[in-house]
C-alpha cells in the first residue's frame, strides 16, 4: 500500500481534497442526523410528502439529493437551511489528524491544493479561515447552489477544480473518504486516494478502483514531506 502511494504521489502535481473526512469531521459537534431531521422538518412544513424510509434519513446531503428534480423553491429552501446548518457546524468541527499537515506539505512541495466538497463553499471557507489554512488552498469548489444532481459522484465539481489549478486531470489526485469521491474522480479522469477512516471502507475503495487506499492522512503527509525535502 505504501509503495502504491509513493509511486502515485510522484506522478501527480496537484492535490484535490474532499472536505468532510480528509480535512475535518464537519458534524462532530452538530450531529448530521440532527441536521437531516431539521431538513425533513422543513419539507414537512412545506407540505412535501415524505416517504416512511425518508423520515429517518441520517445524512443531510442525502436529504438534499433525494429531492433533486423536484420543486425549485423547495430545493432552494432546503439548500438554504443546509448551508446555515453547515456554517453552524464548522464552529465545532473536529480537525482530522494530519489533514492540516497534508495541505501544508503539498504546498511546500510546490503543489496546488484545492478542496472539492459536497458541503457548501461558505462552510469550507469559514473552516479554512478559522484554522489558518485559507492561504494554502485555492480553489474551494463547494456544492452547486440548489443543484444536488451536480454533487459528487457527478464529475463537474472535480473538473472545475482541475481547470482552475491548471494541471492536466491525470496529473491531479483527489483524496476522499466516500465512494462518491472514488466514482467522481474516475469519471473526471483524476487519480484518487481513498481515505478509509473506517476499516469497512478499505475493500470497498479497492473494489471501486482507488489508485491507493490509506487509513490515516498521516500516510499521505509523510510522502508529501519526502517530496518537499527532495
Amino acid at each position: 500500500m505504501t509503495a502504491n502511494l509513493d509511486r502515485l504521489l510522484s506522478e501527480v502535481d496537484a492535490v484535490l481534497l474532499d472536505f468532510d473526512g480528509p480535512i475535518c469531521s464537519i458534524f462532530a459537534g452538530l450531529p448530521a442526523s440532527q441536521v437531516a431531521t431539521e431538513l425533513i422538518n422543513v419539507l414537512e412544513r412545506h407540505a412535501v410528502d415524505i416517504l416512511p424510509d425518508f423520515v429517518n434519513e441520517p445524512d443531510p446531503l442525502e436529504v438534499l439529493r433525494r429531492i433533486s428534480g423536484g420543486d425549485r423553491h423547495i430545493i432552494q429552501t432546503v439548500e438554504d437551511a443546509l448551508c446555515a446548518a453547515e456554517k453552524r457546524a464548522v464552529d465545532s468541527a473536529d480537525p482530522t489528524p494530519y489533514g492540516r499537515e497534508v495541505i501544508v506539505a503539498a504546498r511546500q512541495a510546490g503543489m496546488p491544493v484545492a478542496v472539492v466538497s459536497n458541503n457548501s463553499a461558505g462552510a469550507v471557507e469559514t473552516y479554512l479561515k478559522t484554522h489558518r489554512l485559507a492561504e494554502y488552498v485555492s480553489p474551494v469548489v463547494g456544492r452547486a447552489y440548489a443543484e444536488p444532481e451536480k454533487m459528487k459522484p457527478d464529475p463537474t465539481p472535480i473538473q472545475q477544480a482541475v481547470r482552475t489549478v491548471g494541471i492536466p486531470p491525470n496529473r491531479c489526485v483527489l483524496v476522499g473518504d466516500s465512494l462518491t469521491d472514488i466514482h467522481g474522480a474516475r469519471a473526471a479522469n483524476v487519480r484518487v486516494i481513498g481515505y478509509a477512516n473506517r476499516p469497512t471502507k478499505i475493500k470497498r475503495f479497492q473494489a471501486a478502483g482507488a489508485d491507493a487506499v490509506v487509513t490515516s492522512m498521516g500516510e499521505i503527509a509523510r510522502e508529501l514531506i519526502k517530496r518537499s525535502d527532495a
